[in-house]
């Protein structure tokens, strides 16, 4: 049965981040991260494991083990890291919310544009 620092040791290196880069992201040293990763320390802090699920794209829950984890909505990170650029981007929210102030014809406009890229043309 894999640990909760296995898991966080797996999901860091298929998400590519080397432990330096994750340990500052994580806001712990890299000294410890690897007791997280090693079990040395098991206890580790509720709000760590929440940041640590979120950078690794999987919930608390099955980063703890306690569930399986989802399938990425995203074919891949860089879809993934686009939508999430578009969605924090006013400019570009249109894509993901048809706000009162968004004109019909932007909306045929980016309809338009993404069934050509589907080949629904």
């Amino acid at each position: 049965m894999s640990t909760v620092g296995r898991r966080i040791k797996e999901l860091r290196e298929q998400a590519g981040f080397s432990q330096v880069e994750f340990s500052e992201k994580l806001g712990v040293s890299k000294q410890t991260l690897y007791k997280y990763e090693n079990d040395i320390i098991t206890n580790i802090p509720s709000d760590k494991i929440e940041l640590a699920a979120s950078l690794l794209g999987v919930s608390p829950a099955a980063l703890m083990g306690w569930a399986a984890p989802e399938e990425s909505y995203y074919l891949n990170d860089d879809a993934r890291d686009l939508a999430q650029f578009l969605f924090e981007n006013p400019d570009y929210k249109v894509l993901f919310d048809a706000s009162r102030n968004v004109k019909k014809e932007d909306i045929q406009f980016v309809k338009d544009l993404i069934d050509r890229m589907s080949g629904r043309e």
